[in-house]
């Protein structure tokens, strides 16, 4: 069996999980969230615990188990704690401003980049440099996060552009004569 599917999921105080046929929905303190269930996998409610079994011994069940239960359990720490991106952005004259809903960026183009946040995920910057992207859907924060890198991804030679704050950008040497 799948180890990551052998391990429960534990609902910490304030997060509810409703199992029904064909959608798991998980409720907590910072909204709500659903996942649609896989044939191949029963999840059961032990004692405030979610457990995943394989409904059959075949490889694909026990991958999909495997795969539903860290799923949930990103669903469980979203609506509980929630996810965070950070951005720094590296560059002379670059800078971004969050106004609503819609996050302002200066690129070094000709033009500004505006970048429309989608529904359940908010953007902060505490200073000109930095972006914080946060949301309770973890796959929603990261596509968010890597949208507004590839608007100007840190480039090799200086290491200009939008890069995660843990990031590392290795330096080339330039060309000698």
């Amino acid at each position: 069996m799948s180890r990551v599917g052998k391990m429960p999921v534990a609902l910490p105080s304030g997060a509810e999980a409703i199992i029904s046929d064909q959608a798991i929905t998980v409720k907590g303190p910072l909204g709500t969230l659903i996942q649609a269930l896989n044939g191949l996998v029963k999840v059961e409610n032990n004692n405030g615990a979610l457990v995943f079994v394989p409904a059959d011994d075949s490889r694909e069940a026990n991958a999909m188990s495997g795969t539903l239960r860290a799923l949930v359990n990103n669903m469980v720490n979203g609506v509980t704690k929630g996810f965070e991106k950070k951005l720094n952005l590296v560059g002379v004259g670059y800078k971004a401003q969050a106004q609503g809903d819609k996050l302002n960026l200066s690129l070094g183009f000709s033009h500004p980049v505006v970048h429309q946040m989608p529904d359940g995920v908010t953007c902060a910057t505490p200073t000109q440099t930095e972006i914080l992207i946060k949301g309770i859907n973890r796959q929603r924060v990261g596509q968010v996060a890597a949208e507004v890198r590839a608007y100007r991804p840190p480039e090799p030679y200086k290491g200009k552009g939008v890069r995660y704050s843990d990031e590392v950008v290795v330096i080339k040497e330039t060309k000698k004569k």
